[in-house]
């Protein structure tokens, strides 16, 4: 039987800017392959037919996507193993560097075949740089916009009711203390982002093997990512492993947290990844009905609709650059495509998978 795939991103384009969470992927392993090089290589190719071998032979295997590119993978990690294969352009920082070996993947890439597209080479880098800077810009004033939008429910919050609310949940999550004799591991993750195919999250694979699920619903501005940081920092602190989602808008705030110790996950189930209970043990937990004043909603309702069409315009606007950017760097792709020698490519694919094999 295969061995299971979950999915995540570990980096994402926000109304911060590009915001990196790859170094909690990939803490604690015994082995790193860098795969040094252009994004133009092949290193998506590697990475995929490293990740369908492992898979096939029963390993669970950890995906990383690229947010850039919904085809793409920035890395992949063999968790049995404790190796990890990584190919993004973001260097991995506090790593030991007595654990990596790295991969020269420009030794696949004729570079004299490339000298006439030079210029053509060099546009359309500064145009993807471009297009998502302005995704970027776009993802800044929606933030901006849904910053006003939370300020209408923070003056309604009852936060004594809110700080009840959490304290219950914390009680109710974590009765005992960890059993585990090692240091609690805390992983950061994206289980969603902005993508050229738009807004794309994994949470349906990364909850599917859990014995419960909790579904918070509010608004924004209501807390949902502070009751999700104490109970972060609550799991942490009686010893257990915990994986902690950022927001993929605003990387501040959190959406997701999981302790699969004790098998649960409770996560912002509000739009753009809204859920619904599906199984007889998913929970929703309803922070609007608990601590904000009734009638909120329809007191304001012309303006919270106007807030809410606002920034949804700009995280559009936002997306569409990415959808711009992409399609340069598929042009890019293209040119560096036939400069690419799949014999080394498959060398080095080999190189790897055996040295991975003697662990």
């Amino acid at each position: 039987m295969p061995g299971k795939v979950i999915h995540y991103f570990a980096g994402d384009y926000t109304a911060k800017g590009f915001y990196p969470l790859y170094d909690f992927s990939f803490q604690g392993l015994d082995q790193v392959f860098m795969l040094q090089g252009l994004p133009y290589t092949g290193k998506v190719d590697v990475m995929k037919k490293l990740l369908k071998e492992w898979e096939e032979k029963d390993f669970n295997v950890e995906a990383i996507h690229t947010s850039t590119d919904n085809q793409g993978l920035d890395g992949i990690i063999i968790p049995q193993l404790k190796i990890g294969i990584y190919g993004a352009e973001t260097p991995l920082l506090n790593f030991d560097l007595d654990h990596v070996e790295y991969i020269n993947m420009n030794a696949a890439i004729n570079f004299d075949q490339l000298k006439d597209q030079k210029d053509q080479i060099l546009s359309l880098k500064n145009k993807i740089k471009k297009a998502r800077l302005e995704a970027v810009n776009s993802f800044k004033k929606g933030l901006e916009i849904h910053d006003e939008l939370e300020e209408i429910y923070i003056d309604e919050m009852n936060f004594a009711k809110a700080d009840q609310l959490t304290n219950d949940l914390i009680n109710h999550l974590f009765t005992t203390k960890s059993t585990s004799d090692t240091n609690p591991v805390v992983k950061r993750r994206f289980f969603g982002a902005s993508t050229p195919e738009g807004v794309t999250d994994y949470i349906p694979n990364l909850t599917e093997d859990l014995n419960k699920r909790y579904f918070i619903k509010g608004r924004a501005g209501t807390g949902k990512s502070t009751i999700l940081k104490k109970i972060a920092a609550a799991g942490e602190n009686l010893g257990y492993d915990v994986e902690i989602y950022h927001c993929g808008f605003d990387p501040v705030s959190l959406d997701m947290v999981i302790v699969r110790e004790l098998g649960f996950c409770i996560f912002d189930s509000t739009d753009p990844h809204e859920y619904f209970p599906e199984r007889e043990s998913d929970e929703i937990v309803d922070v609007y009905a608990e601590a904000v004043t009734p009638g909120t909603d329809e007191k304001y309702a012309d303006e919270i609709s106007n807030l809410t069409r606002g920034y949804k315009s700009y995280m559009k606007e936002g997306v569409a650059f990415l959808k711009e950017a992409k399609q340069h760097d598929d042009e890019l792709a293209s040119i560096y495509q036939d400069a690419v020698d799949t014999s080394v490519l498959d060398s080095l694919f080999e190189s790897i998978q055996m040295e991975i094999g003697k662990k």
